[in-house]
């Protein structure tokens, strides 16, 4: 089969794309055959290195597919050849073939798209985590979202809203912003004047939730206009900068900072992960939440696509595509 290559940690462009060995089917795996593979920004990272795990070289990355299944292992029990799925790997998701533990699969309705089976589980997963368990969020708080047009800032808009949240998002540029108003967002501002915008459009209270992929600049104004009792969600730092805290805020303010990190939560918490999907594919299936899938492109083209997404060039969710599929 092909797939595309991390041989060497390094730059995007040294990924290769390659014929390798089929992966073999063990007693408690199925092998996928994709007709979508989610691309996400721990991807890029993977690659070149700066992700908190670094597997051993070489490697495939991607962590997400959607297709139908080849094959299955002789301990599987829920699944058979045929039928349609979604999956999630720690790796390997970025070829024509994919073997993927049987806990991580889940079934996939024919209403449900492939691509916006592969947003749901990484994208939707990280928000719908982040702002049900770690935020707690409640009906009538006020959640500011950072990164508002990405693909788990799109996520979180749509996911707060249905929980009955006001949603204020944070998108740099114009078009950028359009996109953000049309899925959900009650209110749009930009990075300038952040914390007085943040302030104003809040009715002055501060915010009780911030979504928070970003970090950098956008953080360091973003946790001067939290509300009492919020809660500022670090989800990750897109910016390229790690930021630090000025922790007598949280003092001050009586503000909690909650680390989100969606695949410890899916590792160490299986069931309510699985929970969770329930209930996010019930309501993709009510129409509540619906991923924006900006682009589907050629698998061979993962890496110009990672380049995207890492720039944060990219709106909504980007899919890559094997060969005949």
């Amino acid at each position: 089969m092909k797939a595309i290559v991390c041989e060497e940690f390094g730059p995007l462009d040294k990924l290769v794309y390659r014929e390798i060995d089929d992966p073999r089917v063990k007693d408690h795996t199925v092998l996928i055959r994709p007709e979508a593979i989610g691309v996400n920004y721990p991807d890029g990272l993977l690659a070149q290195g700066l992700y908190q795990v670094k597997p051993p070289t070489p490697f495939v990355p991607g962590m997400e597919v959607a297709g139908t299944i080849e094959a299955v292992g002789n301990a599987v029990e829920k699944f058979k050849p045929g039928d349609r799925v979604a999956a999630l790997g720690q790796l390997g998701g970025y070829a024509e073939l994919a073997a993927v533990p049987q806990a991580a699969v889940f079934p996939l309705p024919d209403a449900i798209d492939t691509a916006d089976a592969c947003a749901l589980l990484c994208a939707y997963g990280t928000s719908h985590h982040a702002l049900k368990q770690r935020a707690q969020l409640q009906p009538g708080e006020t959640v500011a979202v950072l990164g508002a047009a990405g693909s788990t800032g799109i996520a979180a808009i749509q996911i707060a809203k249905a929980m009955g949240a006001k949603v204020i998002a944070v998108a740099s540029s114009p078009e950028k912003q359009a996109i953000v108003r049309q899925n959900g967002a009650d209110e749009v501002t930009g990075y300038d004047n952040l914390k007085d915008e943040l302030k104003k459009l809040s009715g002055g209270k501060g915010v009780d939730v911030l979504f928070d992929p970003v970090g950098g600049d956008a953080f360091d104004a973003a946790c001067r206009a939290m509300a009492r009792k919020g809660r500022l969600l670090v989800v990750g730092f897109a910016s390229g900068r790690i930021p630090e805290l000025p922790v007598n805020l949280t003092l001050v303010k009586e503000y909690s900072l909650v680390g989100v990190f969606w695949g410890s939560f899916t590792q160490h918490e299986p069931e309510v992960y699985a929970d969770n999907m329930k209930e996010l594919v019930g309501w993709y299936l009510e129409g509540k939440v619906k991923p924006l899938i900006e682009g589907r492109y050629p698998l061979a083209d993962a890496p110009a696509v990672l380049e995207r997404v890492l720039a944060r060039g990219a709106t909504g969710k980007l899919v890559l595509v094997p060969e005949g599929a």
